[in-house]
């Protein structure tokens, strides 16, 4: 036995020998011998420290207005470029009118009451806001949807929210791509640039936010409207102003062009109340729960992968990590052998059945509001009360229903969201039913 263990100790000291020999000679490169020992499994998987950023000059730009776009950077980042287009893949939509009846009735006299679908691929941006039924008579609806109208901002200034949608939506070229999270800097050592102003604005002085959560942040929010100038804005300033109680409590304390207090989407012409709509609070979410301890977006969605010739970057097909082992690699660190798949489908499936029954429960409650309109047999002060409750309500629940983690990004806040917003729901009634 001592001479079969002395026989493996120089097999093994021969290998190291070996590829010492090699990697001076330059037959075989760091990353490859890394590469070869990761793949025995002596190393575990890769981390972002295994990527060796290139120092680069930034391409000329092709775009009109001076985007480099995603073509340009091809020869230089031909992998990263590559699953960039994969995100074509991503083309499936569910159409949540059907799947969710309820909400045409809260939703009444809103766009998403005619056309709202899951969302799918970046690589379907532009096709997706030019084909919606939702009007968009501005052009601020292209605010996420392009880097093109990212540059225009910067260039032009708030002015370019306000033009229509049709001119604008003309001038853009590109779906969400490189700019969006880089500008049109070379992207050395994984620098990320946040090339939307309202970012800055309101969270400039944030620098506890990963940048590369941010970067996904630009988009992946609630925001609003500035009644004033139709620039899309934040409605806070901090990590601890992003939960729906403090977003609700800055709308309902927001003047507006007329005096009035009380910001809102649109005004609900059966029940008269101030509606709000909540976009897709991803961030939000994901950054006042436990994965923002020691994860950002990229760690979850965007898996290290190597090429046959060494090359290590981050995928830009994003995915869920439900459906990438890589990815689901990372969860060991907490969960250790969890059945993370099963685990995270039972969580996803107990918040859609919640969402479900509030949903219900509050497009109930809407059309007994509307009755009650329309039966005149309320003051307008009872009224108001009511629909101050429904206001609430509905946004509490849209808050968790828009949100497309289903309760994977943050749990603990979905069950909160819908809890309180069934609160409102029977306080409400209680009010309607006196």
């Amino acid at each position: 036995m001592e001479k079969r263990n002395q026989a493996a100790k120089l097999i093994v000291a021969g290998i190291v020998v070996a590829l010492a020999v090699l990697f001076l000679c330059g037959v075989i490169g760091g990353k490859d011998i890394l590469y070869h020992l990761k793949n025995r499994g002596d190393l575990g998987p890769l981390t972002r420290d295994d990527i060796r950023y290139q120092n680069v000059e930034a391409p000329a730009a092709s775009s009109k207005d001076g985007t480099i776009n995603a073509s340009d950077w091809a020869q230089t980042y031909p992998y990263i470029v590559a699953t960039m287009g994969d995100n074509r893949k991503n083309s499936y939509v569910v159409d949540y009118l059907e799947q969710d009846p309820y909400l045409v009735n809260i939703y009444e006299g809103f766009g998403f009451a005619k056309d709202y679908g899951s969302a799918r691929g970046h690589e379907y941006t532009l096709e997706d806001v030019a084909k919606t039924q939702r009007p968009h008579a501005k052009a601020n609806c292209l605010t996420c949807k392009t880097p093109n109208f990212a540059k225009l901002v910067n260039d032009q200034g708030v002015s370019a929210y306000s033009m229509p949608f049709d001119e604008a939506m003309a001038m853009m070229e590109e779906n969400v791509s490189c700019y969006t999270c880089h500008g049109n800097d070379a992207g050395n050592a994984g620098q990320i640039t946040i090339t939307h102003t309202y970012v800055n604005k309101a969270l400039g002085s944030a620098a506890e936010i990963d940048p590369a959560t941010l970067s996904c942040g630009q988009c992946h929010i609630e925001y609003y409207f500035t009644p004033s100038d139709s620039e899309t804005m934040m409605p806070y300033q901090n990590v601890e102003t992003m939960t729906p109680d403090a977003i609700l409590a800055f709308y309902d304390a927001m003047e507006m062009p007329d005096g009035s207090v009380g910001f809102y989407d649109w005004i609900q012409q059966s029940t008269g109340t101030r509606m709000l709509k909540a976009q897709h609070p991803e961030m939000e979410t994901y950054l006042s729960g436990k994965h923002a301890a020691d994860l950002n977006c990229a760690d979850c969605h965007m898996p290290m992968e190597q090429a046959e010739d060494g090359t290590i970057y981050h995928s830009h097909l994003l995915v869920s990590p439900l459906e990438n082992e890589t990815l689901l690699s990372t969860c060991i660190r907490c969960h250790g052998d969890t059945d993370m798949v099963a685990m995270v489908r039972r969580l996803q499936d107990r918040v859609t059945a919640r969402e479900t029954e509030v949903g219900n429960a509050l497009s109930a409650f809407k059309t007994a509001l509307a009755d009650a309109v329309a039966a005149g047999g309320m003051s307008e002060e009872e009224l108001d009360a009511v629909r101050s409750l429904y206001r609430a309500a509905q946004w509490y629940f849209d808050f968790c229903y828009v949100e497309n983690a289903e309760g994977a990004h943050n749990s603990e806040l979905a069950f909160y969201c819908l809890d309180t917003s069934e609160a409102k729901i029977q306080e409400g009634m209680a009010l309607l039913n006196k």
